[in-house]
């Protein structure tokens, strides 16, 4: 090899390197209620924040763009604790203390029994980079339109894996 090609060499290492760099791990929160007006949450409305949570990981995790890391170690803390929108960062703090590079949190604020908005938050905490904001409105206070507004969400709204 002439010392010319020692350097194209190194360059096509890097960037295969580069190229299968893992994902970033990101703590996908569960979602919350926000701005309910005076309706306040319905049991359903309740009921309906885990299966969306877990599809909003689930499809995040199938587009290949973040590592999910459990929620779990924290869940409680989060739960007792103050609104994750509301909090100063308290959502970052979680993240890292689950080693994660990403906090993505989500809010569900319903307007009327007929129109609601979901609303994902991306925070990069080692790029620092002010956050992301995704939103979708759906029609219809149903299980299934939130799970196709949650599917929109990821495939329409928010940026597809690096390539």
């Amino acid at each position: 090899m002439t010392c010319r090609a020692l350097p194209l060499a190194a360059i096509a290492v890097l960037a295969a390197t580069a190229a299968r760099a893992e994902p970033p791990k990101a703590a996908v929160f569960d979602f919350q209620l926000a701005n309910l007006g005076a309706q306040g949450p319905t049991e359903a409305d309740t009921k309906r924040l885990r299966p969306i949570s877990d599809l909003l990981r689930q499809r995040l995790a199938d587009t290949g763009r973040y590592r999910i890391v459990s929620t779990a170690p924290v869940r409680d803390e989060v739960r007792d604790g103050a609104d994750l929108r509301q909090c100063g960062g308290c959502a970052d703090d979680y993240a890292r203390k689950l080693g994660a590079d990403v906090a993505i949190t989500g809010e569900i604020q319903k307007v009327s029994a007929l129109i609601l908005n979901i609303n994902v938050y991306v925070k990069d905490l080692k790029a620092g980079t002010p956050e992301q904001a995704y939103s979708v409105d759906i029609r219809g206070d149903t299980d299934t339109s939130f799970e196709h507004g949650v599917k929109y969400l990821v495939q329409e709204r928010m940026p597809p894996a690096p390539k």
